[in-house]
Order: structure tokens, then sequence, then C-alpha cells
């Protein structure tokens, strides 16, 4: 077992759509409890042979049992094709506690959530939490085709039940077989008040037109989760060379010119924790406890970036030799 990690038993595969399967994993030890999902939140699977990846947990409030939903990537660098292929009732597996990058505003006077495709996956818990908070919420969801939209079904139920005074306000659903051109994002987010909170998972692409629709809007409340870094990904080692001290490990490692620091821990056989390698899942914050920091990552603010408290080892690196790290 991995340290600080829980051991979780799979009790059910569920079809929820076109190459997506959900997964309920539930404490491996029947009288534990896992920590409680927050919307937005994530975990990562240890699915053997080094292979760790993030999927987004889709049952907030829970403490018995974890639900996530995993989509059949055709380009699977593995996980998704192990989750679909190899992943059965009854095995036990490693996973991580809950980190959540995405959080929500449960306070926000209304929330709009934009889904693209899997990435569905965080927003539907979100707008199951914010309506058992009875707050003001709308859901926009794009999808290649109703056959390939998980939880269509459970929306769609949701909808025909909405009533006037009800906290959801609306489900859009826009599906690309079904329409002759794609939905501007532009046009579909005006005429939203600028307090409302937004909030938007799916591919790179939407990401990056919601993002670029809603600086043109003037709204101040935007949130993203990204399951893949945004454009070309930036070498981590494009820096200098240069020397970082572990705290807890006692050691001085040296990252060589060429080489990411997540590379050079292993290299001298430290195990952090680690998943994407793009600085889009979380996985490999580490505490910053001194010195400069290039910041590369997908998931810290600027703000974040500027405060430099942590670092994501995948992609970010050091400046100088002044950085000493929690680790």
């Amino acid at each position: 077992m991995f340290p600080n990690h829980l051991r979780a038993r799979v009790v059910n595969l569920r079809y929820e759509a076109r190459r997506v399967v959900s997964v309920e994993l539930r404490p491996a030890q029947p009288d534990a409890h896992f920590p409680e999902v927050e919307a937005g939140a994530h975990i990562d699977l240890h699915l053997g042979d080094g292979l760790i990846r993030s999927y987004s947990l889709t049952n907030p409030g829970e403490r018995q049992a974890y639900v996530i939903a995993v989509l059949r990537d055709p380009h699977s660098r593995g996980g998704s094709a192990y989750v679909h292929e190899q992943l059965r009732v009854g095995q036990i597996i490693d996973i991580s506690a809950p980190r959540n990058h995405f959080k929500l505003n449960e306070l926000a006077a209304h929330s709009v959530l934009l889904a693209g495709g899997i990435g569905i996956t965080p927003v539907y818990a979100m707008l199951q939490r914010l309506m058992h908070l009875n707050r003001s919420v709308e859901l926009i969801y794009f999808a290649r085709s109703r056959e390939e939209a998980a939880y269509v079904e459970r929306l769609n139920a949701l909808e025909l039940a909405r009533k006037d005074g009800d906290p959801l306000k609306l489900i859009k659903m826009y599906f690309n077989d079904e329409v002759k051109s794609r939905p501007d994002l532009f046009h579909v987010l005006s005429g939203f008040a600028k307090e409302a909170h937004f909030y938007c998972c799916g591919p790179v692409s939407m990401l990056n037109a919601f993002e670029t629709a809603c600086e043109t809007l003037g709204f101040p409340h935007v949130h993203v989760e990204r399951f893949a870094a945004s454009g070309k990904l930036v070498d981590a080692g494009e820096t200098d060379a240069y020397r970082v001290e572990l705290k807890k490990s006692c050691k001085n490692i040296f990252v060589p010119q060429g080489v990411s620091l997540l590379d050079a821990l292993l290299k001298n056989g430290l195990k952090p924790d680690f998943s994407c390698r793009e600085g889009v899942c979380g996985a490999c914050e580490t505490k910053i406890l001194a010195g400069k920091v290039i910041h590369r990552d997908h998931i810290l603010t600027k703000q974040e970036q500027a405060e430099n408290k942590s670092m994501m080892i995948c992609v970010s690196s050091g400046c100088g030799d002044g950085l000493i790290l929690d680790l």
C-alpha cells in the first residue's frame, strides 16, 4: 500500500453511456470510512505497474462510497483501457484521498455549470450539491451524441421534474449530431449576471473558448477543471541545472539541465506521488519551504503561484540553488 493512501474494493461497474462506465468503490475494510466527498474533487487510482490516473468523483457528501465515471479513450495511455478491460468487481486497489482544485462556491447567488463530454463528472457532482443546498443553478451540457452523454437520462428526469421556484433553473443539452453547428459560447453565456459563478470542465478547445468568452463578457468568477494541459507542453527541463534540498528525506538532489524535477527525484530513489505529468491533476503538489520556482502548472491561480507556497514537481522547476521542499 502507498503511504497516506486508501484501500478500496470495486463493488459495482455500471454502463453510463457509449464508452463510459462508472465505478463504485467502497473501503476494503467494511467498518472503515472514506474522507467525505466534496463537489469538484477527484481521486487517483493506482492501477498496477506504476499506472496512476485521476478521475472526478460524482457523489458529493458520501463517505461510504466513491463513484467515478471513466471514458474509454481511443488514445488512452493505459488508464481508461485498464478500467474498461481489466478492472473487475471484487478487486482491491489503492486510491488517494480526494483532492479538490475545482472548488464550488456554495454561497454564490447563482451558478452556471458547463460540461463537455466526460467533463460532466465533476459538474454533475456540483449540480447535485447545489440542488441539495437549494442554491440557484443551471447546467449546460455539450456532447457528441445522446448515446455518448453520461447521465443524460438522469438529467432529463431532473429537467422534466423542474418547477417554478426550484433551485434548478434550467438544464440545456447540445448534441453535435442534432445541431447544424456548434453553439458559440459567447452567445450561450451572454445575458447572465456578472455576479454569477461560472464553472466549466471539458476538452481543451472548449475550455479555451469558455475562458475567452468569459473574459470578453467581463465575468469575474470563472472556474475551470482541465483533464489535459492547454496548448503545447513546456518541457520542465528547459531551465538551468540546480540543486534542491529535501527536508524530510535529508537529501540534496542535483537536477541536471534537461531533466524534470520529478524525474530527478525518481532517479535518486524518491517515491513522490504523481500521475498526469502535465501539471493538471495535482497529485504531485509539494510544499515549498524556501526558494524560487518557475511555475508551469494549470492548477494554481496566478496569485497562488506568486505566493509560492507549493509547486507541481512534474512540470515546475527550481530557479537557482535555494529551493527547499517538504519531501
